[in-house]
């Protein structure tokens, strides 16, 4: 049970991973919580799974593996035997030929031929002899990781494809978490030396990028979020959906949080809280709070950028069948960025053995010319796609679906860390029992692991009134580092986390 000076009552805004583990534990151990979700029907945020006529689908593909054995062990608590041992198949699209990832060194060489595959190696023995010193941007980062070659064939296209931008403006940052300890030499080694069998508690040395099996939901992400809302609920937590969080009011005699939110019938309420969890967008977030930020600070949240992105499912006769869990288009010529095989995640997604159902994602931004598009006219260009990509027959697709996510992806240009840290510093400093946790909330580009990890660490500071933890320590592999102590890892062996205090302002 909470000691005196746990809390009464804390708001959560958003029932995404990160809103939903922290609600979770704390109203497990008898915090008042009340969770404020816009959508009006799915928790889960992007980790949602969303069905249609009894076909599941994901918003974007979900590998349930971290290389925190807590988180681990938190979805075991909440599925169980729910969740399925899948093995990872991928490949990549590219000039008309289709390439095993990770990397199969045999296949590529056959794919690209004998001139192309040397000038390849010869690129990325000149990056390692002179690489480009400090890279700030994603070409350089990834170039000096592979060469500019395999840059220009296996990374350009796709990047682009994801972010609309020259990869140029795109921060190094976001390579540097996003291909994590992978190069051209580790991805040749991986596919030519035989596979050694881990220790089951060694985790920290796998390369994320390069696992080849991973736990699943039977049906979907989803499952894992709707099982965390149940059991807050038991445990005495509210959910409140289609509440749409619109003010954030500090109440300077009290110290205690106002939360307004409109809702789903569009009428306005209000809830009082000790503490508030955000994992609202950043920029929407900092307009929203009372008494306003500086000028300055509100100056940088709006120049936050965020990535939009929608799935166009398709339920087809798979005449032309691939077993994939998803495959990257690197096809200059298509505007879809990668296909999802729902079935190939679990059998349970689709409902039919007979039929299949893909998903397309294209990557765009809320309110251009995709973003726009009728859903008719988007299953009409997925299909003739998916017909051109020769993973379809003409006449296969039989129906479709679209899912529209708004500001699935924090954008990394050159100036986003700065204005990131002038937001963070000022809630610092003058909105104590504010805590930004999760993608949107904290802005950075990162996988579910890492949001929940940043949310149970919340938890604990919370119930503890002091903070312990500070969770901009948290890295994208879901591994708390005491800031200063070049990465010391504050984890046991099996990726637990060892308690200890950090200094206010840590990090």
């Amino acid at each position: 049970m909470p000691s005196k000076a746990t809390p009464q009552h804390v708001a959560i805004i958003g029932a995404g991973p990160a809103g939903l583990t922290a609600a979770y534990l704390l109203t497990r151990e008898g915090v008042a919580v009340t969770v404020l979700e816009r959508d009006p029907q799915y928790v889960g945020g992007i980790s949602r799974t969303v069905e249609y006529h009894g076909f599941r689908f994901d918003i974007g593909g979900h590998r349930f593996f971290s290389k925190s054995q807590e988180v681990e062990d938190l979805w075991t608590e909440l599925l169980g035997d729910d969740l399925l041992h899948r093995p990872r198949s991928s490949r990549i699209y590219y000039g008309g030929k289709f390439y095993a990832y990770p990397l199969k060194a045999g296949e590529a060489l056959k794919n690209l031929g004998i001139i192309e595959s040397v000038r390849c190696v010869a690129s990325y023995a000149k990056a390692r002899v002179f690489p480009v010193q400090n890279p700030r941007t994603f070409e350089d980062w990834v170039s000096n990781q592979f060469g500019k070659r395999l840059f220009g064939i296996f990374f350009k296209t796709y990047t682009e494809k994801v972010w609309g931008m020259s990869c140029k403006e795109i921060s190094a940052d976001w390579a540097a978490q996003r291909i994590k300890g992978l190069s051209l030499s580790s991805a040749i080694l991986a596919a030519i030396l035989p596979k050694r069998k881990k220790k089951p508690t060694d985790r920290s040395q796998t390369i994320k990028t390069l696992i080849d099996t991973f736990r699943y939901p039977r049906k979907g992400p989803g499952m894992m979020w709707e099982a965390a809302a149940d059991r807050t609920r038991k445990q005495g937590g509210e959910i409140r959906m289609g509440a749409d969080v619109r003010a954030l009011e500090r109440v300077q005699e009290t110290g205690r949080w106002r939360v307004g939110f409109e809702t789903a019938g569009g009428s306005r309420e209000w809830i009082e809280a000790d503490h508030v969890i955000s994992s609202a967008p950043m920029r929407e977030l900092a307009a929203s709070i009372t008494p306003a930020m500086p000028p300055a600070v509100l100056e940088a949240a709006a120049k936050l950028r965020y990535r939009d992105f929608l799935t166009v499912a398709l339920i087809v006769r798979p005449t032309n069948r691939f077993d994939d869990n998803w495959i990257y288009i690197h096809e200059p010529g298509v505007q879809v960025g990668r296909v999802q095989n729902f079935a190939s995640w679990s059998p349970e997604m689709v409902p039919d053995a007979k039929l299949a159902c893909y998903g397309l994602e294209y990557f765009c931004f809320e309110g251009d010319g995709l973003w726009s598009s009728s859903d008719a006219d988007l299953v009409k260009l997925a299909s003739r796609e998916l017909e051109s990509l020769g993973l379809v027959a003409a006449g296969d697709v039989l129906d479709g679906h679209v899912v529209r996510q708004p500001k699935a992806y924090p954008v990394y240009d050159d100036d986003y860390a700065r204005h990131v840290e002038t937001i963070r510093r000022e809630i610092d400093a003058h909105y104590p029992g504010l805590h930004l946790v999760g993608r949107n909330g904290m802005h950075k580009y990162n996988n579910q692991d890492h949001a929940m990890m940043t949310a149970m660490l919340t938890a604990r500071n919370i119930l503890a009134n002091e903070r312990l933890y500070d969770v901009w320590n948290v890295n994208q592999d879901a591994e708390y580092h005491e800031a200063g102590d070049r990465g010391a890892h504050l984890t046991d062996t099996t990726g637990r986390l060892v308690p200890r205090r950090v200094t206010a302002g840590g990090g």
